[in-house]
């Protein structure tokens, strides 16, 4: 699965996990199974507030869902330009909230 991720400065986190087709947000499981290779899942359709665009499944099967990523106010440049992650399954790794407190305190 491949998560292609869009930083939006928020108050909540997001934790994320895959599990075959199916990414767990927040505790809310989303199945992508019945998706087909070749198809686009509408963000419309789905109900999840951290699903940022369409959710496909290219022809090798392998599907790209846009997700929210949720900052704080001193998150570091990794989380503001992050890079798309590839998972296959367990806890997703996903950019730090906020910078720790001694890097915020450095800037300062």
């Amino acid at each position: 699965m491949k998560l292609i991720l869009s930083p939006v400065r928020m108050d909540t986190a997001l934790t994320a996990s895959v599990a075959g087709t199916t990414l767990t947000l927040n505790g809310d499981a989303l199945d992508f199974g019945p998706l087909p290779n070749g198809a686009v899942l509408p963000r419309e359709a789905i109900d999840s507030p951290w699903i940022a665009g369409d959710v496909s499944r290219d022809m090798a099967g392998i599907l790209t869902v846009p997700l929210i990523l949720p900052h704080g106010a001193n998150a570091p440049e990794e989380t503001l330009f992050p890079e798309p992650l590839t998972v296959t399954s367990g806890p997703v790794a996903l950019p730090p909230y906020q910078a720790p407190e001694e890097e915020i305190a450095d800037a300062e």
